[in-house]
């Protein structure tokens, strides 16, 4: 079959092809890339690109990395796909035992899914049939926190912040769920009174109905990139206990380093009921996640009516997926990584403080491998994502929110031509008055 042009591909993009939160107006026209390695993607007509992104968070190990490609070679070989209802095989057991190993010991259980939204559908789900099967269906709300995003199905909507989780429009047909107010105390503080009351006052008044509780630990991802304070984290863990209220952490975006601890939970030192895990999961190859519970909780569930847990989908433990996410594991955790993530930190506190001077800049904080730049009012997305490509990099804004989440395996000369090209770009969005 022959290779179709660059004005094809764009015709057909065009004509057809429906990208994430966009339109067919053309607002956001796509970029083509040709092929991906490290930390690079070249362009169909020819350009490279070093990606700010990892591909939404997820390639964390760079592009065409060979040990992940043997891992699918190999895999290919022998299966690409069977059922997993009523079958096992050795990448999903092998997979499942990983991460038993690395989360907090209390979480036991393993339940794979397709994707992170996915993940948090299956978490709730867990909650609520716990709490059906302990004869107590009135407790089948959420309680979560403002500035949380949790993916796009409709259960994982509804938990999503109502203003900054950009699914207001389908407020009305959404079960309705507790929002508390965000973590004001930012990473570096302590948590006081105030900061977590009114979580504290909405827990109290409606502890009869809550199911569980959901948030993002330690960084709000898509719902504002914020960074509270573990100590906010381990009294939400405290005000569950006292509560009954099961605990469901989403660590899609968080797991496996991306702030400097392999799961964000363990900045609070603290253990969910519940907790989901995505994106990096695969270092970016296939789509994969898993939903991880206590053996209270899935105990509780198999005494219920139904029995089981009532969710199952067609491609879960895809044994390709599988087989790619235990090499990932492996790789990264044979690997430096704390040291690559606390030099990815220090580098990008330093050069993008230059930005805290300009004028349309409201905040720059840095965790782990996030860079984040808010600005002062929503920026024009397709403006900057084309300046960002005649430097040479692929970076994507959004809202209010200029970021970056590297590859963990990026050298500092890359990271530096990103951050360089952050200060030029925004430096055309305001006046600097000084930089570092």
């Amino acid at each position: 079959m022959a290779a179709l042009s660059i004005s094809q591909i764009e015709q057909i993009d065009r004509q057809h092809i429906w990208h994430p939160y966009s339109s067919f107006s053309g607002a956001l026209p796509p970029y083509t890339v040709a092929s991906a390695s490290g930390v690079r993607l070249r362009l169909l007509d020819g350009p490279e690109l070093i990606d700010a992104m990892s591909s939404w968070w997820c390639a964390i190990h760079g592009y065409n990395h060979p040990a992940l490609n043997q891992a699918v070679i190999d895999q290919l070989a022998q299966m690409a796909h069977v059922m997993f209802g009523g079958i096992v095989h050795e990448p999903a057991a092998r997979l499942a035992q990983t991460l038993v190993e690395i989360t907090p010991q209390p979480l036991q259980k393993v339940f794979f899914c397709d994707s992170g939204s996915v993940s948090v559908e299956v978490g709730i789900k867990m909650a609520l049939q716990y709490w059906q099967s302990l004869g107590k269906p009135e407790k089948n709300r959420l309680l979560t926190v403002r500035g949380g995003y949790h993916g796009d199905t409709f259960a994982a909507m509804s938990v999503c912040d109502p203003h900054t989780g950009m699914h207001h429009l389908f407020q009305p047909v959404l079960q309705p769920q507790l929002f508390a107010n965000r973590p004001g105390c930012r990473f570096a503080e302590s948590c006081n009174e105030a900061d977590i009351a009114n979580f504290t006052q909405l827990l109290n008044d409606h502890r009869d109905s809550i199911a569980a509780v959901i948030l993002e630990p330690i960084v709000q991802g898509a719902g504002g990139m914020w960074f509270y304070s573990p100590d906010y984290l381990r009294r939400v863990r405290e005000l569950c206990d006292q509560n009954n209220v099961l605990l469901i952490a989403d660590e899609i975006a968080t797991g496996f380093g991306r702030t400097g601890k392999l799961f964000a939970c363990e900045w609070a030192g603290i253990c969910p009921d519940i907790l989901c895990v995505g994106k990096a999961l695969t270092g970016g190859y296939l789509s994969l996640a898993a939903t991880l519970c206590t053996e209270a909780v899935s105990n509780g569930i198999a005494q219920g009516e139904a029995g089981v847990l009532m969710h199952g989908p067609t491609f879960m433990a895809n044994p390709l997926a599988c087989a790619v996410a235990n090499a990932s594991i492996e790789l990264l955790l044979a690997s430096p990584w704390q040291q690559h993530i606390a030099a990815i930190q220090t580098q990008l506190e330093c050069e993008l403080e230059a930005c805290r001077e300009l004028e349309a800049v409201a905040d720059v904080r840095v965790l782990g491998a996030i860079g984040v730049v808010e600005m002062v009012t929503p920026v024009d997305v397709a403006g900057l994502q084309k300046q960002f490509v005649e430097k040479g990099v692929w970076l994507r804004p959004f809202g209010k929110l200029v970021y970056v989440m590297p590859a963990y395996t990026i050298e500092a000369r890359d990271l530096a031509v990103i951050t360089s090209a952050m200060r030029a770009v925004l430096a055309n969005q305001g006046v600097a008055h000084s930089g570092c």
